[in-house]
């Protein structure tokens, strides 16, 4: 059996292991002031930056129906028996919504959507995951279990300079009430169960970033030392401090089996702020054996 693995642009896989598994990306889109909306994929990170520093206006919108229509009927024209499409938190768009729609539309019995109440490399690695277990001929019930699990396992926490872009966005959830009205702090955030929650906040940049080390080694605290983790670090203009998170978690966890850093996209950085630093943990990493897998 062929199951072909469908996901959205808010993952911010690397290109080469989009072309390595052969997924495919069905972009959000991101609209600048009254401008036409434009695929997220074709704005660039330093234009969002440039946009939101001038204070311009910048709004994001999901996937549509037709554009998950057409990415599900190429991939069973191409010849997948079965298609796992994996997204970002319905709790932060409506993009799960339309690609069920879609799957009603074009084949119910052969397309499964995934919410995977994450974002990120959160999303990302379980797209990995699935696509590795498709690679190897699983079933489709079997690649989504192993997509779920995958997703249920990873951490994802984050560091922004102001809580202005996620309250303008309206994506705080239980943050506003950690944080209220104090904007000149450093909120350390995370994604539970599918929203954004502040967790802690800090007086610094450099604490951020030392705070969010120390959690992401603390994602894994019963880890076996023969275990491997993968990680994740994001950042919206902010590369310098991304790779020194990277290093140092890396430091502390020598097991890593992947390491991923990419700067995240419009989706993510229009409700973020330049500044943004994140990681994701995932104990076990995403090629491991899935002791779970489904019979």
């Amino acid at each position: 059996m062929t199951v072909s693995v469908v996901t959205d642009s808010t993952a911010y896989l690397p290109p080469e292991r989009v072309g390595s598994y052969g997924l495919r990306v069905v972009p959000l889109h991101v609209r600048l002031d009254a401008a036409d909306s434009r695929p997220e994929t074709v704005f660039t990170p330093e234009e969002l930056t440039a946009a939101l520093e001038s204070g311009r206006r910048v709004t994001t919108s999901g996937a549509t129906v037709p554009e998950f229509v057409r990415a599900y009927r190429d991939a069973l024209s191409a010849g997948a028996d079965g298609v796992l499409s994996v997204h970002l938190s319905g709790e932060l768009s409506g993009t799960c919504d339309a690609a069920r729609v879609a799957a009603r539309e074009v084949d119910p019995d052969r397309i499964r959507v995934l919410d995977s109440r994450s974002v990120a490399m959160g999303l990302g690695f379980a797209v990995l995951a699935a696509a590795a277990r498709a690679a190897e001929g699983a079933p489709l019930p079997e690649v989504a279990a192993v997509a779920e699990r995958t997703a249920l396992r990873g951490t994802v926490l984050f560091s922004v300079r102001t809580m202005e872009y996620l309250r303008r966005g309206g994506r705080i959830g239980a943050g506003a009430a950690l944080l209220g009205t104090a904007l000149a702090v450093r909120p350390l955030l995370r994604v539970r169960d599918g929203l954004i929650e502040a967790t802690e906040k800090v007086r610094t940049t450099g604490r951020a970033v030392s705070r969010l080390e120390e959690l992401a080694v603390g994602a894994f605290p019963d880890r076996a030392a023969s275990e491997p983790v993968a990680l994740a670090v994001h950042h919206l203009a902010a590369p310098r401090r991304a790779e020194a998170l990277a290093r140092s978690v890396l430091a502390r966890v020598p097991d890593c089996s992947d390491c991923v850093i990419s700067e995240v996209g419009p989706t993510v950085g229009a409700h973020t702020g330049p500044g943004t630093v994140g990681v994701v943990v995932l104990p076990g990493g995403w090629g491991a054996p899935d002791s779970d897998a489904a019979s």
